[in-house]
């Protein structure tokens, strides 16, 4: 069980670290006014709806509700608990906690967490075989006449394991880790045969796959001698997953910020490749297609991403898919193509470097222009028929584009080369768009009725609920005026349940002796339905100052719902008197009803 961290030393981290500094490095942020918008990082979308306010120290997002500050935040985005936030922000504002921190005892982050540890160590063995012993030397001298430098197998932690059977087995043995875990792993192999257990890497150049935080939670192994397969990649594991692994993100991401752009491979060998090219903000997928996992992390960084998959047919098949999919998801794509139907590695071996950064990266294509040159792809444009297809697909295409000066320079260009009418290829773009956005309305949209009843819904919350926003948003700023709702209010709760849970911790925060914080009372909350109610109520624009009549108004509003239910309540026991023909009694609910309404 993990120490309990004091209440002053949680005031103190949250205090030190800025949370706009702190979600620019997961979220591409702007300013706009006094807050920062950005894409959300909890869920896909391509307008920005995620707000950060360096004055509250607190976000907010209006499309999914997600709310907080430092702390939850750091949950939210890397999965973790309250306490382990909290040491990775003290370690961040440089903040000293005497504390045991060691993981907290939950059976699945325990065995995450320990696997993690047992790659950790393997690896740093593989890398000591490699470059500090006679063992390895034959590996590094391989590494090292293909143009690795020390630096580079440095700087992604390269290794190398030996030709023996159990080697790793009993290196992490000694340290603790079973066979049974070893196997679960992915690090050893059981015998059909024997059931004894071996090691799944030998005789192999080790390449450490990082998760996005910079964990080593997978090996890939390219095989030092003849044989197959060529690599042996780690199986998945509940610390792996190929489709939400980015190779090198990690090391990448402080360079993908700076530059504003990413360069996404089909492999890690191309991304080190690139690297030793002097491309420092590559990434490369798993030997897998790209996923909307991918895609996420990616947009919580840069919208600007450049593909360099290989030339070959598969690779430029691959290529067009990610684009799609990044392009959908809101993303400015372009296309680095690679002549002679080579890979970024083969590439650079024949032509060099600097080729490779100025020709091929810095000669990159829009994506557009990729397209017509892969609907080109074993078609005979001779043939009428193929012909047309071609330029059907190229028109559905330029209809797609959002910018009119796009539009136009492609239309043209299609116009030329195939002798063709520009206002005729205008008027068929124009007809395409019109039938997407038809077709678009009877998919997306219900019926007229049913849409103006939704939005009606949506736009026209009951005066009692705005009120009590309000309220509680003018609470947030100021104790004195917390306690003179309390006193008005006069044990009469909020209508909502979730105001009135979040105004009894107000009370309470404020009765301990705090200031008013909002960001401090988030952390005070202990419900995360209540952080982000709060956080979005916090996030509304008031006025210093509340006027007499806008404080008369709200609290009227409080407290005019709750009589008008207990009207409605009257009103049915009179029908159910009357119906029993008990006049009496529906004489004496009629008065109950007209002092109630006198009340109001």
């Amino acid at each position: 069980m993990v120490e309990r961290i004091p209440e002053e030393k949680i005031n103190e981290i949250r205090q030190s670290v800025d949370i706009v500094e702190l979600i620019s490095e997961f979220v591409h942020l702007k300013k706009q006014g006094r807050n920062y918008f950005g894409l959300c990082p909890f869920h896909g979308e391509s307008t920005p709806s995620f707000s950060v306010s360096p004055d509250k120290q607190i976000f907010h997002c209006f499309g999914c509700h997600a709310g907080g500050n430092v702390f939850s935040f750091l949950m939210d985005i890397e999965g973790i608990s309250f306490q382990e936030a909290a040491i990775k922000l003290a370690e961040r504002g440089n903040i000293h906690l005497q504390i045991d921190s060691s993981p907290i005892s939950n059976p699945v982050s325990k065995e995450n967490e320990q696997m993690i540890q047992a790659y950790e160590q393997l690896s740093k063995f593989y890398h000591h075989l490699l470059v500090n012993t006679n063992e390895g030397q034959e590996a590094l001298e391989y590494l090292t006449n293909r143009g690795f430098t020390r630096e580079v197998i440095d700087h992604f932690q390269i290794g190398f394991a030996l030709n023996k059977r159990d080697m790793g087995l009993n290196f992490l043995k000694r340290r603790g880790y079973s066979e049974e875990f070893l196997e679960r792993s992915g690090l050893v192999i059981k015998s059909e045969h024997s059931n004894e257990y071996f090691d799944r890497f030998r005789e192999r150049i080790i390449f450490p796959i990082f998760d996005n935080k910079g964990n080593t939670v997978a090996f890939s192994g390219r095989i030092l001698t003849e044989g197959q397969p060529k690599y042996l990649n780690s199986p998945e594991t509940i610390i792996f997953h190929k489709s939400k692994t980015l190779y090198n993100f990690h090391k990448a991401r402080p360079n993908i910020r700076k530059k504003q752009s990413v360069v996404l491979f089909e492999g890690f060998a191309d991304c080190i490749s690139a690297f030793r090219a002097g491309i420092d903000n590559g990434i490369a997928t798993m030997g897998t297609a790209l996923t909307e996992d991918h895609v996420n992390i990616i947009k919580r960084n840069t919208n600007q991403v450049i593909l360099c998959f290989d030339a070959d047919a598969a690779g430029q098949t691959a290529t067009m898919k990610a684009g799609e999919l990044l392009q959908a998801a809101g993303c400015h794509v372009q296309v680095a193509m690679i002549p002679n139907g080579k890979d970024p590695d083969e590439y650079i071996k024949t032509n060099g470097p600097k080729n490779f950064v100025n020709e091929v990266i810095g000669s990159s294509l829009t994506f557009m222009a990729f397209k017509l040159k892969y609907y080109r792809l074993g078609k005979n444009l001779q043939n009428e028929g193929e012909k047309l297809n071609y330029i059907e697909n190229v028109l559905n295409d330029i209809s797609k584009l959002g910018n009119a000066v796009e539009q136009e320079m492609y239309l043209r260009q299609l116009a030329e080369e195939f002798s063709l009418s520009l206002d005729v290829l205008k008027q068929q773009v124009r007809k395409m768009i019109f039938q997407s956005k038809k077709g678009n309305i009877h998919k997306n949209n219900p019926p007229l009725q049913k849409v103006m009843v939704v939005h009606a819904d949506k736009k026209l919350k009951p005066a009692y609920y705005n009120a009590e926003r309000m309220l509680i948003a003018h609470m947030l700023k100021s104790v004195q005026f917390t306690y003179k709702v309390q006193e008005k209010l006069a044990g009469t709760p909020f209508n909502v349940d979730d105001h009135q849970a979040i105004a009894t911790y107000l009370y309470a925060f404020y009765e301990t002796g705090n200031e008013p914080d909002l960001s401090h009372f988030l952390t005070f909350l202990q419900d995360d339905q209540l952080r982000k109610v709060t956080a979005e109520i916090g996030m509304l624009s008031i006025n210093d100052e509340i006027t007499e009549r806008e404080w008369t108004d709200y609290i009227y509003n409080v407290l005019k719902y709750q009589k008008m239910q207990k009207i409605k309540e009257k009103e049915e026991e009179q029908k159910q008197a009357e119906r029993e023909k008990n006049y009496t009694k529906a004489a004496v609910i009629a008065n109950e009803i007209l002092q109630l309404r006198k009340m109001l």
